[in-house]
Parts: C-alpha cells; structure tokens; sequence
C-alpha cells in the first residue's frame, strides 16, 4: 500500500502530485489534531480534505490524534500499521523535525519514506504553485503577516511579498517554521476544484486563520 500523509496544504499535494508520476498512490492519511498546537499535523480547514480527496479520486482516511508533542506520532503509527503501507509520501521539505521522526517510524517497520520536495528550493516551489495550483494561505503566525494575507493565494504578487519579508525576518518562504499553513482549492491531478461558498477569519493575538465554512467541488 502506497499512502501519502495528506493535510490538503500545498506541500503534501505538492508531494503527492510529483510521487504520483512514479507509482500509484492508493491512500490518503490525513491526521485531524483536538487542539491548535501540533508538532506534525496541519489544523485549518483539515477536514476539507475529504473534498480534495474525493477530487483526486484517491481513498481517504481521517484519523483524529489529540495532537499532543511525540504522542500524536503514535496514531500516525498505528494509521500505517493497520493500512499495510509500505511506503509513505509526505510533503516535508526542510524540517528535520518532521523528517526525522517519520524516518524512525519508516525504518521501524521497514517501510519506504519518500520526501519528492526535501531540500527544494522555496522559490522553484512557489513559482510551479503560482504557475499550476490555486493555494490560498489559511493562517499566518508571524512577525510581518498581516491579516491581508488570509484567504490571499499564492501567485507572482504574494511571493514578491513573501521574499521581502524573508529578507527583513528571515522567515521561511516555504512557512517550515510555522510562519503559515496553506489550502490547495485546485491541482493538476483534480478532476474538479473546490469553491468557497463562505468563510471568514479569526484573530487571536498574534495568529490569524481563515476559515472556510462551507464549499463545493465545480467543473
């Protein structure tokens, strides 16, 4: 079995979308957090990735995990145990903390962890999401995001910004630190993409989320 640890940001579709032109990817794992202070698992809008899931026409799991720092692997675990997965795709792309912590559960259990997007160069990757995805940044937590970015997609004008403010803040274009998470509405490999009908945002100290309330998958 051939899954993908799927949290319907640009990263693990990303991932999915460059391991899929070399097998065939049978499973979508996506980890559903109890609280907004996971190491591993995107929170925003995650339960729409049944939507994303229905239009890659790819089977879909949800498993919830209280999210809690090195107990939440153990779920993931378990997801890959009880799933027969062989090999597992994930959207890592520079944080050794993720990386590691799958590689020791791959090696484990002798499966095959494969990482498309370790080491990618941020710009490479914003530039082929500009050019052939609609991602729109669903939180922002830090310095220099503002609330004009929620709900903002990710094309030529965002990454302008976000290289300026890598420069001033030396954030992490990418959003590995935690800077800001992200939601796929259309991909190359979507049948249909998803609209929003309604969402709104939330502020709180210094995080912002958008949150998309209801939406459809369209031709």
């Amino acid at each position: 079995m051939i899954a993908c640890l799927f949290s319907g940001g640009k990263d693990s579709t990303l991932a999915l979308h460059k391991a899929s032109a070399l097998m065939k990817v049978n499973l979508l794992i996506s980890m559903i957090p109890d609280n907004d202070y996971s190491y591993m698992f995107h929170k925003p809008n995650i339960m729409l990735t049944k939507l994303q899931a229905q239009s890659l026409g790819i089977n879909h799991i949800m498993i919830r995990t209280e999210g809690n720092k090195e107990l939440e692997l153990d779920d993931l675990e378990n997801a890959i145990i009880e799933n027969n997965v062989d090999t597992i795709i994930t959207g890592a792309v520079a944080s050794n903390y993720q990386k590691k912590r799958i590689d020791i559960i791959s090696e484990k259990h002798n499966i095959k962890h494969y990482a498309p997007l370790w080491g990618i160069d941020p710009i490479i990757e914003l530039n082929e999401l500009s050019n052939n995805y609609n991602v729109i940044i669903t939180q922002i937590s830090a310095e220099g995001f503002d609330e004009s970015m929620l709900g903002k997609r990710i094309d030529k004008e965002m990454i302008k910004k976000l290289i300026l403010l890598n420069k001033k803040y030396k954030i992490n274009m990418l959003f590995e630190g935690g800077e800001a998470e992200s939601f796929v509405l259309n991909a190359p490999m979507f049948k249909k993409k998803i609209e929003i009908i309604r969402a709104h945002k939330e502020i709180e100290g210094s995080v912002g989320k958008y949150i998309i309330d209801d939406a459809k998958l369209i031709k």
